[in-house]
């Protein structure tokens, strides 16, 4: 397939499109193409997902909190 979601966003949109809606809609689908095959279950996904957040909190607050 190649990654056309570059090509939707540098591309002149009209006004009337919400490019953050947009993106977020491009990041699903490729999400939902990425698990499609995936035997995980979603307990474990949000552990994971948690653990990541966590670790990636740690390592950058500095940069947020002065």
């Amino acid at each position: 397939y190649g990654d056309w979601s570059s090509d939707v966003c540098s591309s002149d949109l009209s006004s009337g499109v919400d490019s953050f809606a947009l993106q977020r809609l491009i990041d699903y689908v490729k999400y939902l193409e990425a698990t499609a095959q995936s035997k995980a279950k979603q307990k474990d996904i949000d552990i994971l997902a948690d653990e990541v957040n966590s670790r990636w909190w740690l390592k950058n607050k500095k940069r947020f909190i002065k």
